[in-house]
């Protein structure tokens, strides 16, 4: 597994993104957040104290040198994508979208996860970048198919990171899922292996690898991580119940 930190407590992805793109993906350490959010919870609705997250917040702005402010999303597991580059920095309204687009520069587009899939997408060009949010309820939906018809690239010229989530052993979901799947991409069947229980494993990464190259994304890159297994490193929402938050940020510069 290719480990590129910063500061310990930040993951760079590594893939040839354009030198006008930045991105990265937190990490649980380095963070002043205590007991059961221990300890750069960047989650401010999981019921941390809010001066702590807001604490970490600005840690993990200024740790990965972003000069503008990121747009924090209300996620619902939906398909709705955000626009950082129309939205007031200042705004205190919540922004319900579990996704976000930006072609201007300094404009964060960020996500947050505890075992769902963070994706983080740009062109080849430097132009344009996007963070998405993707449990199986919003690959199934099409939050990933929503958010590249924001790019004026062709899917050729896009490429996708993705950022850690619960891996394919430990992420059990019931028949109903993957009937889900395999209804919309036959070829999902190979993302699921039946338990003795009637359960499945699920291979969230597969199945988004799979729904890019149906949309003609072929440049994908990350997806080596198991926030369910690795306690030291990430939260898991699974594992842990109540918990923190991480967060998968990209920009322009």
């Amino acid at each position: 597994m290719e480990w590129i930190l910063f500061d310990d407590s930040l993951l760079i992805p590594d893939w040839p993104a354009p030198a006008k793109v930045r991105a990265v993906s937190s990490m649980r350490s380095g963070g002043c957040s205590e007991g059961i959010f221990q300890s750069l919870n960047l989650g401010d609705h999981v019921g941390d104290d809010p001066l702590r997250v807001a604490k970490n917040r600005q840690l993990f702005k200024t740790r990965a040198a972003m000069l503008g402010e990121p747009l924090w999303l209300q996620q619902v597991h939906g398909i709705a994508v955000a626009r950082p580059d129309l939205a007031s920095e200042h705004t205190t309204t919540p922004i319900i979208a579990d996704a976000a687009y930006s072609s201007a520069v300094q404009k964060v587009c960020v996500v947050m996860t505890a075992d769902c899939l963070p994706l983080l997408v740009c062109d080849k060009a430097g132009r344009e970048v996007a963070a998405i949010h993707a449990g199986w309820r919003g690959l199934a939906a099409g939050v990933i198919e929503q958010t590249l018809r924001h790019f004026q690239a062709k899917p050729a010229d896009i490429m996708v990171w993705l950022g850690p989530a619960i891996g394919p052993q430990a992420f059990e979901v019931g028949a109903e899922v993957r009937t889900a799947f395999i209804e919309q991409h036959p070829a999902a069947a190979a993302a699921f292996k039946e338990q003795a229980s009637g359960k499945y494993l699920a291979d969230l990464y597969l199945l988004a690898r799979i729904r890019l190259a149906t949309q003609g994304v072929t440049a994908i890159y990350g997806g080596n991580y198991c926030t369910y297994q690795q306690a030291e490193h990430f939260f898991s929402y699974r594992r842990d119940g109540q918990t923190g938050r991480m967060a998968s940020a990209i920009w322009l510069v």
